[in-house]
């Protein structure tokens, strides 16, 4: 099986996938951020910098898709190459980041892509409010996150909604961030495993 986590930056996505891929003994593929040559650049100039990042990113989660089409265990994704293109590429272009020729010549890229990309068996989505995410990202101190402007989180928050409630035609889940902390609370995560195991498995939980 193919399992993705999907959410704004600050969501806590990279914890859960770290917490289901132990809980369920499943491998763990994660976004690529320490590595990625771009990243500060991006924060420091949105502009300059959005295709080259995006590039990468797309790039790099099609990398993974390969591995993954070739499995034979399941994998957990952190960040889809469908939230990279209908979410934060669109919105790049929407806010201006993106040249019509950049946005175009990704596009193409994709496209190219879609006939080996495989939807993921579910994807989890970990919604949250914008003031969640600044704590979120004020507390893990990453220097280039810390100048991220505020409307850029709304923005992302707005495509993620419209991506997940609308576009989106894959088995969902929608977890509200803001009302639970599954790191620190054994119940919440319980009740998000409870949540997966009724989809993929068909299991209920015990009364």
């Amino acid at each position: 099986m193919y399992i993705a986590v999907a959410g704004n930056i600050g969501s806590g996505k990279t914890t859960l996938t770290g917490m289901l891929a132990r809980h369920y003994h499943w491998e763990a593929r994660y976004e690529s951020v320490s590595n990625n040559p771009y990243l500060e650049d991006y924060y420091r100039d949105i502009h300059r910098w959005s295709f080259n990042m995006e590039v990468f990113f797309l790039k790099e989660r099609f990398r993974d898709l390969i591995a993954i089409s070739h499995a034979d265990h399941t994998i957990i994704q952190d960040r889809s190459i469908f939230e990279g293109v209908h979410v934060f590429m669109a919105n790049n272009k929407a806010m201006g980041n993106m040249s019509d020729r950049d946005y175009d010549t990704y596009m193409e890229l994709f496209e190219q892509m879609t006939g080996v990309v495989k939807m993921p068996d579910l994807m989890i989505y970990l919604r949250a409010s914008v003031p969640h995410l600044v704590a979120n990202i004020q507390k893990r101190g990453r220097d280039y996150e810390q100048t991220m402007q505020l409307e850029y989180l709304e923005n992302l928050n707005s495509r993620y909604d419209e991506f997940i409630f609308e576009k989106y035609k894959g088995r969902t889940i929608v977890i509200d961030k803001d009302q639970i902390d599954f790191e620190h609370h054994p119940k919440d995560f319980a009740g998000i495993i409870d949540r997966i195991d009724q989809v993929l498995f068909g299991f209920f939980p015990e009364q």
